[in-house]
């Protein structure tokens, strides 16, 4: 079985910190820098780092202890073989949701323009289906899936219904994305993206493109924030960045 061999961004971040496991730079029991820390020693950014020890956490080789920092509990004897890798050709949750951003911010001007009143009508029913989940608290978020896919159908494009389909099936079977979330004890940010949801749809009903884009730009870097600040164990007050994400201004025809 050959060596694994890095393919995306946070493995070889991963990768160069197991390295440095496997040579005792960092023994069981001890204490890694912060990430703030390590990304500065990488030159890196922290999102990268934080998905990085995600890596290292599915392999069972450190332990992320909540408020006090990440520790190693066990160092790798070998050179990370492919059979090995648990995480498979995982995409890092970070990654995942700038592509969403990008994807899904185009879709929704897009959609501004193409959708019919009945596409609005779905588009409320899931925003009525999530305020009856975050009633209930049972952790449901099938409202806020059928959202955004309601927003993609209303393009009237299928290729762009199921390119979106196909980021929410890779992160539902994401082990990186669960483990992420294992992090994130709070559910309430829920409620700030039903907020998020009731300003999408209102752009969307005025069929306001550049209002519509904005509004799910928007939307995707809080939830990016919103991940990042939670499942941070170095400091609950996070002070770094997630991505220069500054929405695109679209220039209105006159």
């Amino acid at each position: 079985m050959p060596e694994f061999e890095a393919k995306r961004p946070y493995q070889k971040v991963g990768l160069e910190l197991r390295n440095r496991l496997m040579k005792q730079e960092y023994r069981v029991g001890e204490k890694l820098p912060a990430e703030r820390d390590i990304a500065q020693m990488l030159d890196v950014s922290r999102t990268l780092v934080r998905e990085a020890l995600i890596m290292l956490e599915l392999e069972g080789l450190i332990e992320v202890r909540k408020g006090s920092g990440v520790y190693v509990i066990n160092a790798p004897q070998s050179a990370l073989m492919e059979d090995q890798f648990t995480g498979g050709d995982d995409i890092g949750p970070f990654e995942m949701l700038q592509a969403r951003q990008l994807l899904e911010s185009n879709i929704a001007e897009f959609a501004a323009m193409q959708a019919t009143p009945n596409d609005i009508i779905q588009m409320r029913q899931a925003v009525d289906r999530q305020i009856a989940e975050l009633a209930q608290g049972e952790g449901s978020q099938d409202g806020d899936k059928e959202f955004h896919l309601s927003v993609a159908r209303a393009t009237q494009n299928s290729v762009l219904v199921e390119m979106l389909l196909e980021s929410w099936q890779r992160r539902d079977q994401s082990p990186m994305w669960k483990q992420l979330h294992a992090r994130v004890h709070n559910t309430n940010y829920q409620h700030k993206w039903l907020k998020d949801h009731s300003e999408i749809l209102m752009a969307l009903q005025r069929k306001d493109p550049a209002a519509s884009k904005r509004a799910m730009w928007q939307h995707l870097e809080n939830v990016k924030q919103k991940l990042f600040e939670l499942s941070d164990v170095d400091d609950p007050h996070f002070d770094g960045y997630l991505f220069n994400s500054s929405p695109v201004v679209i220039e209105q025809k006159q």
